[in-house]
């Protein structure tokens, strides 16, 4: 447990040779460090790098801000952001605080879905700790790309929320169902134990609601990433149906000098079939920046 900004907990792992080039792993919303799969991680350091990855505030083990008011996520919507708790930017200080932590200068930094938006902030905001930049399926903060299907919004989010262990496991089967990779199928089995094992670690609804604010509190990252000077990667699915494929275009056109991989047939998971090729992918780009780095 490492302790970040304004007394935050950070709950973290860390793989592989701890000389290695260092990989910051950030998930996305409502999700945990389990989200980023063992073998995904371990693909990484095969490659002769170490991994990080951590609770973000508000999930698992890390500090829940229970006694905050809940959010309104509607006037956050229509520009009153009084009841945003916090921003992506004390997100990236929690990351920040985690290398500060670990006496970590540099860290080659990937992020997935919001945790893509926290990287992009880090790299914003702190781009002498960041060597690199990977951000999956994920967008920049303008509205008007990176959206979900009108359908997912009532299929994944109608109804009441779940509570108990069963009903958080159900919700989840049914969420993969729909945003899952429709050419990279995962096992029912798979997604309820990762579900069951994250209710067990630290559920939290109101937290979910408390990310979510976070995000869209935050505003449009463009014209900043516009300015980064970092190598980046972006990585999205042709087949996602929870951030459209436009936010990783338009992420990768505002980065200069940033490379667009697009993935037939990847919604907005880490499907186990695609885990060996992402972290391919990754662990090329983050060895041709240290091999750049060196030359």
């Amino acid at each position: 447990m490492a302790i970040g900004p304004a007394g935050m907990d950070i709950a973290y792992q860390r793989f592989g040779n701890p000389d290695a080039p260092a990989v910051l792993l950030i998930m996305g919303v409502a999700a945990q460090l389990i989200h980023w799969p063992d073998d995904f991680c371990n693909a990484l350091v095969s490659r002769g790098l170490q991994v990080i990855r951590f609770d973000n505030r508000d999930a698992g083990r890390s500090t829940h801000l229970k006694g905050a008011p809940a959010p309104d996520l509607t006037a956050i919507m229509n520009g009153d952001l009084s009841s945003a708790v916090y921003t992506l930017s004390d997100m990236a200080a929690d990351a920040l605080g985690l290398l500060d932590f670990l006496s970590i200068r540099q860290a080659h930094v990937v992020g997935a879905s919001m945790g893509g938006q926290i990287a992009q902030t880090l790299a914003i905001e702190n781009p002498a700790r960041v060597r690199s930049l990977t951000s999956m399926m994920s967008s920049t903060g303008n509205m008007r790309v990176g959206f979900p299907a009108a359908e997912v919004l009532r299929e994944v989010f109608s109804g009441p929320p779940a509570v108990t262990r069963e009903e958080v496991i159900h919700q989840m089967l049914r969420a993969v169902r729909i945003l899952g990779s429709p050419a990279y199928p995962c096992a029912a089995s798979e997604v309820a134990a990762r579900a069951g094992r994250a209710y067990d670690r630290g559920y939290d609804s109101r937290g979910f609601a408390r990310q979510g604010a976070a995000t869209l509190a935050s505003g449009d990252r463009t014209e900043h990433l516009r300015q980064l000077k970092i190598p980046s990667l972006v990585i999205h699915g042709l087949a996602d149906r929870m951030c459209d494929v436009s936010g990783g275009r338009a992420t990768a056109e505002a980065i200069p000098g940033a490379r667009l991989i697009l993935v037939e047939g990847m919604g907005h998971d880490l499907a186990p079939a695609l885990r060996p090729q992402l972290a391919g992918y990754i662990a090329e780009f983050i060895l041709q920046v240290e091999r750049a780095a060196t030359s």
